[in-house]
């Protein structure tokens, strides 16, 4: 792809962008801010290196800035003149890490677990070209739940349906999961799973967008 040059300059080849995410909301964020990009899923066992990292006290801070760059990593061997963009989210409620919730009764689990508290989430991205890393960053929100009733929680989970289970905290902040929170202390692009203004920030600085 060449982008657009003025007279007497020489074309400049504007990177390919590769997203290393399944995450529909993600590619949502991209798409809507003008971004030609692909999707290329990275096979990471995102479990077994949290458990790893873990057991050396690692903080959700470094586990998911390790994950977000393995991400990169992995599908930056198939695409190594890309640009690719790994990302990572890590809820943190104390000192206690959540993963995805599984099946609607494990969401109502970690709603129950995050109701009338302030939780962080750790919004990690990297971007890789040909295996090495050019950028990261590490957003952390920090969202409060209010303290909702039983039935306004069992209403919640009966209208949002199995679309929450993609998130980390059962929750989509952009739809009825805004009825959540009390409070939002952060950036509304991390919260939704990638620190934008940042990417792009950097995009631009290597011709991608216009300046």
């Amino acid at each position: 792809m060449v982008g657009k040059v003025g007279v007497g300059d020489a074309p400049q080849v504007v990177p390919e962008i590769v997203l290393a995410s399944g995450s529909v909301v993600r590619a949502r964020l991209l798409k809507n801010a003008g971004l030609d990009f692909t999707v290329d899923v990275a096979a990471v066992d995102e479990e077994t290196i949290k458990e790893s990292m873990l057991a050396e006290n690692a903080s959700a801070r470094d586990i998911a800035d390790e994950l977000a760059e393995l991400k990169a990593l992995r599908v930056s061997r198939r695409h190594p003149e890309a640009l690719v963009i790994g990302a990572d989210q890590i809820l943190g409620l104390g000192k206690d890490m959540f993963d995805k919730p599984v099946g609607m009764d494990g969401a109502r689990n970690h709603l129950q677990s995050l109701r009338g508290k302030e939780h962080r989430l750790v919004t990690a991205a990297c971007v890789v070209q040909n295996g090495k890393p050019l950028w990261r960053h590490v957003e952390i929100p920090k969202l409060t739940m209010r303290n909702f009733s039983d039935e306004f929680l069992e209403d919640y989970l009966a209208a949002s349906g199995t679309k929450i289970l993609s998130s980390v905290g059962g929750y989509l902040l952009e739809e009825r999961g805004a009825q959540l929170f009390s409070k939002i202390d952060g950036d509304y692009f991390s919260i939704l799973g990638l620190p934008l203004l940042q990417l792009l920030d950097f995009l631009r600085e290597h011709g991608v967008g216009m300046k």
